[in-house]
């Protein structure tokens, strides 16, 4: 948006009908709005915000296999706009974003704090430098609300590839190996996918009765383990159903022993 006086363009994601047409009622009462655009679930949103460059994205927070913040996630650097976050979370979930100065809506959304959402992206845009802040804002945001509000388990990984997102089942997963800032997760199909992504925070959202690490890099689907050999020294090497090899480390062996060695 180059002129105020412009209309901010909008796009509007969430899951459920009802609350994407009752956000659109009142953005249509706004003279100085314009929808360009609306997504059913995170996949459809990430496409729609690329496509369409608006200056505004509400995003529910809840969407299923690709929620607000996992659309932020996948949104390549030069196409996130504004990030208003939908959501019926508790009230620290909402204090996480407000510290962070990123704007959010509770459910049900009120016209009056609605248009205020409105007249602070129209301020946010009068600044040559918002794109960068924002950004930077909206991923301060989403490190707080991990760590205050805790997310749940993960059913389906999203991975971009080119101008597609894949959603990769966890069920699937054989192992997840970190390589730097990357993770390659390997599937039962013998597929591997890259995210950018720490370790530790996706192994915090795999069931820990399901997945279990092996060492500071790796991480095993429990179910995909065929064998367990001992090494020297009190550790093992762990191989997988689909051959992958992969050494135990010391303090992690101990766990293994704990957790899958004992009756």
């Amino acid at each position: 948006m180059n002129d105020t006086s412009d209309k901010l363009r909008v796009v509007i994601a969430d899951d459920e009908r009802p609350a994407r047409s009752f956000l659109a009622a009142i953005l249509r009462t706004f003279n100085d709005v314009e929808i360009v655009g609306e997504a059913a679930n995170g996949r459809e949103a990430v496409t729609k915000i690329e496509s369409t460059h608006p200056d505004l994205a509400l995003l529910d927070l809840q969407m299923p296999e690709l929620d607000g913040l996992g659309v932020v996630r996948l949104l390549k650097k030069n196409r996130i706009p504004l990030i208003a976050f939908v959501t019926a979370y508790d009230e620290y979930a909402v204090r996480a974003f407000e510290i962070n100065a990123v704007d959010y809506l509770l459910k049900p959304v009120d016209a009056a704090r609605l248009r205020q959402t409105i007249d602070r992206a129209r301020k946010h845009l009068e600044r040559a430098e918002y794109r960068t802040e924002e950004t930077e804002r909206v991923r301060a945001a989403a490190a707080e609300y991990e760590t205050v509000a805790g997310r749940p388990l993960l059913q389906r990984i999203p991975v971009r590839r080119k101008d597609e997102i894949v959603l990769v089942p966890v069920s699937q997963l054989a192992s997840v190996v970190a390589d730097a800032e990357l993770l390659h997760l390997h599937t039962l199909d013998h597929e591997t996918y890259t995210i950018c992504y720490r370790l530790r925070d996706l192994a915090a959202r795999l069931d820990p009765a399901r997945f279990v690490r092996l060492g500071r890099g790796t991480v095993v689907n429990i179910e995909m383990i065929r064998r367990i050999v001992p090494t020297p020294g009190g550790m093992y090497t762990v191989v997988l159903t689909n051959n992958q090899e992969y050494k135990v480390s010391r303090i992690q062996s101990r766990v293994l022993r704990e957790q899958l060695l004992r009756l």
